[in-house]
């Protein structure tokens, strides 16, 4: 959400003139660049970008969690299959205490063939022959009979073409739940991603039968095979961007609308039949399969640090926890983080960890407490004094980040970080590009935890397409975000990480736009600001070199910064339709005679969706440079040029 703090700020003037430029380069670094200063975010305002996304599950509505026992809305995503029954009830001896409810299937007497139930997936499901399929399920007869019988787990096209199946022998002695688990391998791989999971029993041995079922499951292959892990192109894709953190578990959602539906770390642990799950705040149930543990995995298996978020005692729908209140979410707080880092002999969160198979703790440096809490401000004062106070005697190699707008209200203790967060337009993103120039050095740091150019119409960001938002990133708005983007890289003596977000978003059960990535059952789809957050990320230098400081009302924004010991990187920003020549002039003994630049450029509107899914993309080039060199940046480009100096 965008912070009144920035609403406040107003537009500085704009000029579309543009003209030759000569940029001096110092010879001197001023400050080193964080490796932290770099582009992930987690789900936070965007639908099946966890579950149904970046989480590798199939199923949709797996385990009926959060859902009412009768309705038609508790089978979203189930279909019946040749004539079956079906409905979920409250089981009368359910699976788990966290998860009550059931599917209940009735086979109907007199019918043959096939018979059972299908899920349809989160918009699909994408099948790819060779690859190995697990399914899992629980199941048990609610009465006892004497069937004996094979139930058969496939994939299978809308049509019911079969592309893939195993077999395993049910009982109907079994009263108690049952664990199924199999596996198998698709022999074809169909042209659409409309297909389902089906489970069937032969109609005439089964005849009249009733069967439950629960928390079911389906899973391709995952990113680095992590059982209950992440899906392998969405993961990948990701990971390309050289991410060095991943900001978890993801803005509002931590929330929850109200105190008992805000995520808690410790439901999302351990066996996903012990997982209850819990209401989303953006309209859709959270399955938390994807939860701390498999976070902080994933953290682990793309080299990122984990800036993890603790519930503060707000919200969405308003509730502020009264001060006297405060202390059991304070010590679950310091339990979450104990899970983390704690030490298993001395914290009983922290053994749980180490009863999930990881003993030593998790790399962690920053705590961010809460998250948008300028929408609670007042009550904030007390929140972050007894929460800081209170984990900051526990933890006192910990960073603690505050999430109210700087300075607004003053907050005691004094924040040594901040997150900041803003939507707006691409002219905006460019004008304010000098935003953290201004800040005084006082030793806070901050966290530009989300921003994203989203339309075009200053007056309405948060409108509706018809009113300038924008469904996919484009040229404009990606030149935008470099633009702002070089002002963080010269303000990384005090800006320590930054993100864009939402990260993640289904292009077919999106509330959000636009997205860094897109995606849907079978594609990802990379955003023109997906192209300048790699062009950053994996550009980052280890210092950052003062030159020639661009015009703050102007439409032509650069930045430099020395990698290693010899690779001088440019990067230049041009955010309007006109090219630009630059100049650059470098004080070093000496400059390669050559170098690349990769250039992103494209029409103003233009934009990868599925429609287009390669409209735009960088193209990397041999360019002269010396110790004066010119470029010519193209009109609405990002470049980033690199040559050796010393």
């Amino acid at each position: 959400m965008l912070s009144p703090f920035y609403l406040a700020l107003g537009l500085l003037a704009f000029s579309g003139a543009t003209h030759a430029v000569t940029v001096t380069v110092s010879a001197t670094a001023s400050h080193p660049v964080p490796t932290t200063l770099s582009h992930d975010n987690p789900y936070s305002k965007l639908l099946q970008s966890g579950d149904g996304g970046l989480y590798a599950e199939l199923l949709q509505n797996r385990a009926f969690q959060q859902v009412t026992p009768g309705t038609s809305a508790a089978l979203n995503a189930w279909q019946a299959v040749n004539g079956a029954t079906i409905s979920v009830i409250k089981e009368t001896v359910p699976v788990s205490s966290a998860l009550p409810n059931a599917l209940h299937v009735t086979i109907p007497s007199g019918r043959s063939g096939a018979i059972g139930f299908a899920n349809t997936g989160f918009f699909g499901i994408k099948v790819t022959a060779g690859s190995t399929y697990t399914a899992s399920f629980f199941y048990r007869f609610p009465t006892a009979t004497r069937f004996r019988g094979n139930a058969i787990i496939s994939l299978q096209t809308t049509s019911g073409q079969v592309l893939g199946s195993t077999t395993t022998a049910l009982s109907g002695a079994q009263t108690t739940w049952k664990k199924v688990t199999v596996q198998f391998s698709p022999t074809k791989t169909p042209s659409s991603t409309a297909n389902r999971f089906v489970i069937t029993v032969d109609g005439s041995a089964a005849s009249g039968q009733s069967i439950n079922f629960a928390m079911l499951s389906l899973f391709p292959p995952t990113f680095k095979n992590r059982a209950n892990g992440m899906r392998v192109d969405i993961a990948t894709t990701l990971a390309e961007m050289g991410p060095s953190f991943f900001r978890l578990p993801g803005g509002n959602n931590l929330e929850g609308q109200t105190v008992p539906t805000r995520w808690q770390w410790n439901t999302t642990l351990g066996d996903l039949v012990n997982r209850p799950g819990r209401q989303g705040d953006w309209g859709y149930v959270n399955t938390d399969g994807l939860g701390l543990m498999e976070y902080l995995n994933w953290c682990e298996d793309v080299g990122m640090q984990p800036i993890m978020a603790v519930w503060a005692g707000f919200a969405l729908g308003g509730t502020s926890v009264a001060e006297t209140d405060l202390g059991p979410f304070i010590q679950q707080a310091a339990d979450q983080i104990n899970f983390v880092i704690g030490d298993p002999s001395k914290s009983t969160a922290a053994a749980m960890r180490a009863s999930l198979g990881r003993v030593a703790p998790f790399n962690l440096t920053y705590v961010e407490v809460g998250n948008e809490d300028f929408f609670a401000s007042s009550t904030y004062v007390y929140r972050w004094k007894d929460f800081v106070n209170s984990l900051k005697g526990q933890f006192p190699q910990l960073h603690f980040i505050a999430t109210s707008n700087v300075n607004d209200p003053v907050l005691s203790p004094k924040p040594t970080e901040y997150d900041v967060h803003v939507y707006q337009t691409p002219t905006w993103f460019a004008q304010n590009s000098f935003f953290y120039d201004d800040f005084q050095r006082d030793g806070t740091k901050y966290f530009e935890g989300e921003y994203a150019a989203i339309s075009t119409n200053p007056n309405d960001i948060f409108g509706s397409p018809a009113d300038g938002r924008l469904v996919f990133p484009t040229m404009q708005s990606a030149t935008g975000e470099a633009a702002f983007m070089t002002g963080l890289e010269r303000n990384s003596d005090i800006v320590f990480a930054a993100s864009y977000a939402p990260l993640l978003g289904h292009v077919s059960g999106t509330q959000w736009t636009p997205n860094l990535v897109a995606f849907d059952t079978g594609t990802v789809y990379e955003s023109t600001s997906f192209h300048v957050q790699k062009l950053f990320s994996l550009n980052r230098g280890d210092e950052y070199i003062p030159s020639t400081l661009p015009d703050r009302t102007g439409t032509l924004f650069w930045s430099v910064v020395r990698k290693s010991t010899d690779q001088i990187i440019i990067k230049v920003s041009n955010t309007i339709g006109t090219a630009a020549s630059l100049t650059f002039v470098l004080p070093f003994g000496t400059v390669s005679t050559s170098g690349t630049v990769q250039v992103l450029t494209g029409a103003m509107t233009a934009s990868n969706s599925p429609t287009t899914p390669n409209a735009v993309a960088p193209a990397t080039e041999s360019i002269t440079t010396g110790k004066t060199f010119n470029y010519n940046a193209p009109g609405f480009s990002v470049s980033v040029i690199t040559f050796t100096a010393h």
